[in-house]
């Protein structure tokens, strides 16, 4: 993936518009991004994440949208960059309020996302831009497929964050095991483990089932036989699996040939039995049938004795019976007038019951007047019923008018709720603004005190380094001064002993004479007078270190003279980078100003909550003046309608009093008359009912008593003596027949033979025989019952015995499969005796990777560190046991042995750091499968270096732009921005951040 520009609106701490041409500014392959703290350098990163995966690093939630930007301006990211060879424009919208278009407020404007690619047009003609997709998860699905890598990843590898790979160089195993899980996605690994773990529990509980239902079912087996089937009923030993096999499998089936013998037993007894109970069924039967005849012979001649008893009743019942059939043909006579005279009864009563209600005149009147009075009433309530309506609409007007009074009361209150708010929001409005105005002069006063501040601070600290300087320059000048004087001494000592030597050197060369050797001086062999040596001369020893104590008094004053020139250098490039005043003053100042600051962006602070107060002010202002507008409509409508209900009620009570009457209500009195009316109407039925009634008794009562005198009866009341009720006439009539149907089929059960043949023998003893068919049915009984149970017995024991045989071959698969889940769990969550490394599989995995890692670190480190680091990965167990997999050490090429990577020191951690995170980054990038990673961000670190090793890791840097790969450093460091040409400055200030790219060193 190379980047190739990014374009900001509104975002982060950018107010406006900023544009980074990544094409320009990677052109020599290594820019570096450089600006004060929180003036907005990671916010870069963020947005080119938030482009490609649609969200800003980490997991929290991120306010994108810029505080000082305009509120038209939406917050938009437009990324353009070539991934897997394709060239791609992303452009994203997060959700964010923007003002309505038409009135006063804000609405949500939806998140937008747009992918674009590059087309190269045919020959001769220029290329543009296609839109692909703007979806959301259609566009993020087809970036993250081209990139190969998550945004956890990507945020690792492409930006490299020294602090967090210092700690993850220094990290325990778990730690390492946590951040190396979440780049290399190997939750997988775990997920395998846990699958494991899971398989061996439900094997396990599997099996363990299995062996309970074996138990299970021998104790079935052992209930189901009993105590009937002997000693062989003991289950065999479930305390070990191998011991539910063969063992189980025989001890059933010999109970099962236990239980069919038992059964053919019990069979052989059933059979006799039930021979011995038939016979005692039959004796039995034949007794009974002998006490039968017998007691019906006894039985007859009783109840001949009573028929004869019974006759002189039977006469008597008959004389009734004739003369009731007698009265019995004049029922529909006597019925008739006892019909009609109850009839007439009842219509008196009505009629009396219906003239109550009348009034005296009223009740004296007859039938027809009556009707005629009714008549009249309904009239009068005809005319009445036409004004209901408009007494119906009197009480609606009333109860609207109630209404209305309630109604306006509400309204008047609401208006005077908002005036009262209105006339107090001026006062509240003036605050606020007052505040907004005080909280935004605050802001661009803070932003004047953090340049002045930073500027201070560097001014602080370069005074500080000129008073150090300077002191160091002073004692260097005096020690080179020292020096000096020693050096003159020594020339002078040297000048000295070669002067004496030299006046002395006659007598030096005469004591170095041999006889017989050349003189050096004039070749001759014999010496007939050689001078003597002076004594106290310098000897050439003497010479030679004089002259080695004036060449290093010389060498070391020269030495001092250039390091107080460079002292006096570094001073005065302090002292003009410092300015005029103290280190005190400067740092008094710096306090001052820093208090000042902190002041300043306190009271700032209110600016956000200020503004939004004032606009929850309008809002306020807007509904409260609306709500003081639709109350006085309100009021206004309410009054007119009260009005004309008022003038319609006047009008309507003038005729409604007149036809109301005494009566309270117009309803009242049509209530009134219309029962007055209904009572008329009630009597006059009544009356026309009783005279008619009466004409009908007295026809029935002339019929009824000419049909007695013809029926032989001399009064009415003497023939209705004589009947009798229906019921009554047909008990007589069934006593009668009843007694002949007795005589006759008594005569027929004494001529019987077999009674009268019964009644000859001795009694029947039918307890005795009743007490040997007991004896034998429960003996049947008690043989079916055991046969019965022996059946049962066989039958469940032979069923259980296939089951036991089932759950015994289900058991011997299972408690294997246990066996091989528990292993393999156990290997892979390095339990397990056989994992001596105690290595879980993920760890395993992972350790693997982390190999990769260190391999591809270490050939950075090693040029880094001149040959004497190199990383290296341990798989030792740990301490006390614990699990292993994932150790780090660094081995120092200078002693031969391998040192714990937190007694590094912070430089040497540093550049360690940098090349695990530059070989994490290749791996991540290889394991992922992704597009290659040509532009690369490192984060912060280098001031943790000395100028040597600050060079070697440039050097390392300049390396990685190899092959077309751009490095973008993010850094404070000065010294970098002499280092490296191509830079972007990020700046800050009240009004947002603003960007500036330089192409050139700092002086």
């Amino acid at each position: 993936m190379r980047l190739h520009s990014l374009r900001l609106q509104a975002f982060g701490p950018f107010a406006g518009v900023e544009t980074v041409d990544f094409d320009a500014l990677s052109a020599g392959g290594l820019f570096l991004l450089h600006g004060a703290t929180g003036a907005g350098k990671s916010t870069l990163f963020a947005a080119i994440c938030f482009a490609l995966y649609g969200r800003p690093p980490g997991d929290g939630e991120v306010v994108l949208r810029s505080h000082h930007a305009p509120p038209g301006l939406l917050t938009e990211v437009t990324l353009e960059a070539t991934i897997a060879g394709r060239r791609l424009r992303i452009t994203r919208v997060p959700a964010q309020e923007r003002p309505r278009k038409s009135g006063r407020g804000t609405t949500l404007h939806r998140p937008q996302t747009q992918l674009s690619e590059w087309r190269a047009g045919a020959a001769g003609q220029g290329g543009g831009w296609r839109a692909v997709s703007t979806s959301h998860q259609e566009a993020g699905h087809e970036l993250e497929l081209l990139l190969g890598m998550s945004r956890e990843q990507f945020c690792q590898v492409v930006l490299l964050p020294q602090n967090e790979f210092t700690r993850f160089l220094r990290a325990s195993s778990a730690e390492r095991r946590h951040l190396l899980g979440r780049l290399f996605r190997t939750g997988r690994f775990g997920r395998v483990e846990s699958w494991l773990a899971e398989r061996a529990r439900a094997t396990g509980e599997a099996a363990t089932a299995a062996r309970e239902d074996v138990l299970r079912l021998a104790e079935r087996v052992k209930q189901a036989a009993g105590e009937a089937l002997g000693p062989g009923a003991g289950a065999p030993d479930g305390t070990r699996p191998e011991t539910l096999t063969g063992p189980a499998r025989d001890w059933a089936h010999a109970l099962v040939a236990a239980a069919e013998e038992a059964h053919l037993r019990a069979l052989a007894a059933e059979r006799e039995a039930a021979g011995a109970l038939a016979g005692r069924r039959a004796h039995e039967g034949a007794v009974r049938e002998l006490h039968r005849l017998q007691a019906a012979f006894a039985a007859a001649t009783e109840q001949r004795e009573r028929l004869d008893a019974g006759r002189p009743r039977l006469h008597e019942l008959r004389a009734r019976r004739a003369l009731a059939q007698r009265a019995q043909r004049l029922a529909p006579f006597l019925h008739a007038l006892d019909q009609a005279r109850q009839a007439a009864r009842r219509a008196e009563a009505a009629e009396a019951t219906a003239r109550q209600p009348l009034d005296q005149e009223q009740a004296a009147l007859g039938a027809e007047r009556l009707a005629q009075a009714e008549r009249e009433l309904r009239g009068e309530i005809g005319g009445l019923n036409v004004l209901l309506s408009e007494e119906a609409e009197d009480e609606s007007a009333a109860a609207r008018l109630r209404v209305l009074e309630q109604e306006s009361a509400e309204a008047a209150r609401r208006r005077q709720r908002a005036r009262a708010w209105l006339d107090g929001e001026p006062a509240l409005r003036a605050a606020l603004t007052a505040r907004l105005d005080a909280a935004r002069a605050a802001a661009a006063e803070a932003a004047r005190h953090a340049d002045a501040l930073h500027a201070l601070g560097v001014r602080l600290a370069a005074a500080r380094r000129r008073d150090t300087l300077l002191d160091l320059a002073e004692r260097a000048a005096a020690r080179a001064a020292e020096l000096h004087a020693t050096a003159r001494a020594a020339d002078e000592e040297l000048t000295g002993i070669r002067s004496r030597r030299l006046d002395g050197l006659v007598g030096e060369l005469a004591g170095a004479l041999a006889e017989g050797e050349p003189c050096p001086v004039c070749g001759s062999r014999s010496h007939p007078a050689p001078a003597a040596p002076r004594p106290g001369r310098p000897t050439r020893r003497d010479e030679e270190a004089a002259l080695t104590r004036q060449r290093r008094a010389e060498a070391e004053h020269g030495a001092a003279r250039e390091e107080a020139a460079e002292a006096g250098r570094r001073a005065a490039t302090a002292e003009g980078e410092a300015g005029e005043g103290t280190v005190a003053d400067l740092a008094a100042r710096h306090a001052a100003l820093d208090e000042r600051l902190a002041k300043a962006t306190e009271l700032a602070a209110d600016a956000e909550p200020a503004a939004a107060e004032l606009a929850a002010l309008d809002r306020a202002h807007a509904r409260h003046a609306e709500e003081e507008t639709g109350a006085l409509a309100a009021i206004a409508a309410l009054r007119a309608e009260r009005e004309a209900l008022t003038a319609r009620r006047a009008e309507l009570g003038r005729r409604l009093r007149a036809a109301r009457g005494p009566a309270a209500t117009l309803a009242e009195r049509v209530r009134q008359l219309t029962a007055a009316a209904e009572a008329l109407s009630r009597a006059a039925l009544a009356a026309r009912a009783a005279e008619e009634a009466a004409r009908e008794f007295a026809d029935r009562a002339a019929a009824a008593e000419a049909a007695c005198r013809e029926a032989g009866f001399a009064t009415v009341e003497e023939a209705q003596a004589a009947g009798l009720p229906e019921e009554a006439l047909r008990a007589v009539e069934e006593e009668i027949e009843a007694h002949r149907a007795a005589e006759t089929a008594l005569a027929a059960t004494l001529a019987d033979p077999a009674l009268r043949e019964a009644a000859r023998q001795p009694p029947a003893d039918l307890e005795s025989a009743a007490t040997d068919l007991k004896a034998a049915t429960e003996a049947h009984t008690a043989a079916v019952a055991a046969s019965a149970a022996a059946r049962a017995r066989a039958g469940e024991l032979a069923g259980l015995a296939v089951r036991l045989e089932t759950a015994v071959a289900r058991l011997e698969p299972l408690e294997a499969a246990r066996r091989t889940a528990r292993h393999l769990a156990t290997l892979a969550n390095g339990t397990s005796p056989s994992n001596a490394l105690r290595m879980q599989l993920e760890s395993y995995v992972l350790a693997a990777r982390l190999e990769d890692v260190v391999r591809a670190a270490n050939l950075r480190l090693s040029r880094m560190s001149d040959q004497r680091y190199t990383l290296a990965h341990s798989d030792d167990r740990a301490a006390h046991g614990a699990r292993s997999g994932l150790g780090l050490t660094v081995v120092d090429a200078w002693t031969g042995r391998p040192r714990a990577t937190d007694t590094l020191s912070g430089g040497e951690s540093f550049y360690v750091s940098l090349s695990l995170a530059l070989g994490l980054a290749d791996v991540v990038t290889a394991e992922a499968g992704g597009s290659a990673l040509d532009t690369l961000f490192i984060d912060e670190g280098f001031g943790s270096l000395d100028e040597d090793s600050l060079q070697t890791v440039m050097d390392v840097l300049d390396g990685l732009r190899e092959h077309d790969r751009v490095v973008g450093v993010v850094s404070h460091v000065p010294d970098l921005r002499r280092r490296i040409a191509d830079r972007l400055h990020v700046r800050k200030g009240p009004q947002g951040s603003t960007l500036t790219r330089h192409s050139a060193p700092e002086g």
